[in-house]
């Protein structure tokens, strides 16, 4: 079974992916971190984020295990990341990766913004989480003060406004809800609400 989540940045779909992962049994790859490993590799090597050239050789080294560094969540890489992901070279080579990813066989959920519509056109089930742009910078800016992150909320509320600027205008897989997605706003949802609603989704798709 294959579970596609797409939707903007801090919308909840990251957090939802992991418990509907666990919930299912299945394997998990929050996509966005592909993107932030690319930035990243680009600022460690003291490449400039326009370089399109060498942000796709760093997105066909990745290596999906090597994920995990707590320096890809933070504000200034999710910025980055937004940056190198309109590049239609690093989207290209990263591909492959995610598919790879997806055809494993027991299935996998997979979150991002390009998921459905993209990546895994034929997933079993596809569902597009939203929230506002409030309410998204109000979690954002939670979970930056609470790893010492000195950002203010109207920073991270203007940081967001220009990645969904960026994400939905880009000229390669902008974000955009498939058409058999189901939309789940989550802006009045805790993630409780939400993974219930969420589950509710995935079961009514595959039954």
């Amino acid at each position: 079974m294959i579970v596609a989540i797409d939707g903007p940045a801090a919308s909840g779909k990251g957090t939802l992916g992991k418990r509907i992962a666990r919930h299912y049994g299945l394997a998990h790859l929050d996509t966005g971190l592909l993107y932030r490993a690319v930035a990243y590799q680009l600022i460690q090597a003291g490449k400039p984020l326009t370089d399109e050239a060498e942000a796709a050789i760093a997105a066909r080294k990745l290596d999906v295990e090597t994920l995990d560094d707590e320096t890809l969540r933070g504000a200034e890489m999710g910025a980055a990341a937004s940056k190198v992901a309109a590049f239609p070279g690093v989207r290209a080579a990263l591909v492959q990766l995610q598919r790879a990813f997806a055809a494993r066989p027991e299935g996998a959920v997979l979150d991002g913004r390009d998921i459905g519509t993209v990546i895994c056109p034929d997933a079993d089930a596809k569902l597009f989480v939203t929230a506002s742009a409030e309410e998204r910078a109000n979690r954002r800016f939670k979970e930056l003060a609470s790893r010492g992150d000195p950002i203010t909320f109207d920073e991270v509320l203007a940081d967001i406004r220009a990645r969904d600027e960026r994400d939905t205008n880009r000229a390669v897989s902008p974000l955009r809800q498939a058409e058999d997605a189901a939309l789940l706003d989550t802006t009045k949802m805790d993630i409780d609400a939400a993974f219930r609603a969420a589950v509710a989704i995935v079961d009514a798709a595959t039954s």
